[in-house]
């Protein structure tokens, strides 16, 4: 096999890479954006019960995501890694157990029926996506073609979310039915589908980083598997030793506060159309479309944004655009537009029918553009952060670990997610949200349920936004201080014992937060 520094990726790699986010983010946009919606409306499931099928998995993956991330980086050394990969082998297994995401949907079940069928899913999907995240960091160094993987994968990313919030839409358009919870069966069996076709094109056009003598010196002893007992206290080490490189904490800041936002959001909105925007399935539809193809025009901008200003700047735009559609949406709950119901209405269940009146149109596309340009960029900027990370961690401990990394993003993500799922729905329900008798309409809801939707909605987001843009506000990581960074690791491999400058020197410790004494493993 060629190296990853003798073998260039082209277009073809990284849109096949990148055509993996139809599995990472296209099963969170549906799980995400109507499994709160589809349990409480057609499931006859309470908020809180809700809250705890999406939950409670997340929790399990405490000891999942980082157990996967230090094994697929430690079957380097076996023949089953070398011969088939060590992160391809977990992705070959998940192909035939993916279809299985339409069980999740099916209907008339009980509340244990849907915890497990729920956890068995979230197994699978973090089986795919910790040695998935790992290859765009072993196929290149360059931080340009890092950027262009990461900007593939949150293109095909923000399709899949349109593909996730259109398909209703197309469903019901065909099978007819506007409020039918087979719309959800169908739409979760298409995707089944397509998640095991997309994972066999990462599998057809991605690579692993080879492994060389250099490596071999730097950490010459293979796991020695009749240890097995031992391997929940290394991960565990590993695990928080990533905590000690000072540019993935702050990277960690970005990510949350962008992706918990999100959760709260899309966790909260449908049910906002549903019972103060007076709308139907069609109708969350139709929003969820608008916003994400906004999100994908987003990721196009926020591409060029950070390559040549660096993330921290499209951060705060992205929130700026975020928190003003929030507020738009807080103004609505207020107002509440004269006419807007009765607009809604004569649009049949068609938000794209134009031939309505200003307000009305004003008020179902203004405020979820604005969510959707900001919300594109909140998912961009961490994962076009995310493939620098090793590189960093690399001039610390002399070693390549792009697995325990992605094992602590997928673990933060899915334990925030938790959280923030959790809460969401605990707050909604404590404030009177109460849900739907099976095969009924979404029950009438008391002002007092509505305003503890509406505050949920908007503050919760707004919080955790402006909490992770105060705590990244010296972030350092951008294209000129890379290369600085990926020169001086370099110069420690081939033995340097000083920064070429002072310069330099400050860079590097910046970024890692030690001192230059202790890199490389001296610490």
């Amino acid at each position: 096999m060629a190296s990853s520094d003798a073998r260039k990726p082209t277009w073809i790699n990284y849109w096949g890479w990148g055509s993996g986010d139809m599995l990472g983010a296209g099963a969170q946009a549906v799980i995400t954006g109507w499994l709160a919606y589809f349990f409480i409306t057609f499931c006859g499931l309470s908020p809180v019960e809700t809250g705890l099928i999406l939950g409670l998995p997340r929790l399990l993956e405490a000891i999942t995501c980082p157990l996967i991330g230090y094994i697929s980086d430690n079957l380097r050394h076996t023949w089953v890694g070398r011969k088939i990969g060590r992160r391809k082998i977990f992705l070959i297994l998940t192909i035939p157990l993916l279809p299985a995401f339409a069980l999740i949907f099916v209907t008339g079940q009980t509340f244990a029926y849907y915890l497990t069928t729920f956890i068995f899913f979230e197994f699978v999907y973090t089986m795919f996506l910790i040695p998935w995240e790992t290859l765009a960091a072993e196929m290149t160094k360059d931080y340009k073609e890092k950027a262009k993987f990461a900007g593939a994968r949150m293109l095909v990313a923000q399709s899949s979310a349109i593909l996730a919030s259109y398909l209703p839409t197309l469903i019901i358009n065909h099978f007819g039915g506007k409020d039918s919870p087979n719309t959800f069966l169908i739409m979760a069996a298409i995707f089944g589908v397509l998640f095991s076709l997309v994972v066999t094109l990462v599998i057809l056009l991605s690579w692993e980083r080879p492994y060389t003598k250099d490596e071999k010196l730097i950490q010459p002893e293979p796991m020695d598997w009749g240890k097995a007992a031992l391997i929940p206290v290394n991960m565990f080490r590993d695990l928080f030793s990533t905590l000690k490189i000072k540019a993935f904490r702050q990277h960690l800041s970005l990510y949350l506060g962008g992706y918990i936002s999100q959760d709260i959001f899309n966790t909260a909105f449908p049910l906002f159309v549903a019972t103060v925007m007076v709308g139907s399935t069609l109708i969350i539809s139709q929003l969820m479309t608008t916003m994400y193809v906004a999100q994908l025009i987003s990721v196009m901008i926020a591409i060029r944004v950070i390559i040549r200003t660096g993330p921290v700047v499209a951060y705060r735009m992205a929130i700026t655009s975020v928190g003003a559609a929030l507020l738009l949406f807080l103004a609505f709950y207020l107002i509440r537009p004269p006419g807007f119901a009765e607009g809604v209405a004569a649009l049949n269940g068609n938000i794209f029918n134009l031939a309505s009146s200003p307000a009305v149109l004003f008020w179902l596309f203004v405020p979820i553009i604005l969510a959707g340009l900001g919300r594109g960029t909140l998912n961009f900027v961490p994962w076009g952060v995310y493939n620098y990370l090793p590189d960093v961690d690399e001039a610390v401990t002399g070693q390549r670990r792009e697995g325990i990394f992605a094992g602590v993003m997928t673990l933060t993500r899915k334990v925030a997610q938790s959280g923030a799922i959790l809460l969401t729905t605990s707050l909604i329900g404590m404030g009177g949200f109460v849900s739907a008798p099976k095969g009924q309409p979404l029950a009438q809801q008391t002002p007092e349920a509505i305003q503890a939707l509406v505050l949920v909605m908007v503050g919760g987001p707004l919080l955790v936004m402006i909490a992770g843009m105060l705590i990244s506000w010296r972030f350092r990581l951008n294209a000129r201080t890379h290369e600085v960074l990926v020169h001086e690791v370099e110069r420690l491999r081939a033995g340097a014992t000083e920064a070429e400058t002072p310069e330099s020197r400050q860079i590097v410790e910046d970024l890692t937060g030690w001192k230059w004494e202790r890199l490389w493993g001296r610490g």
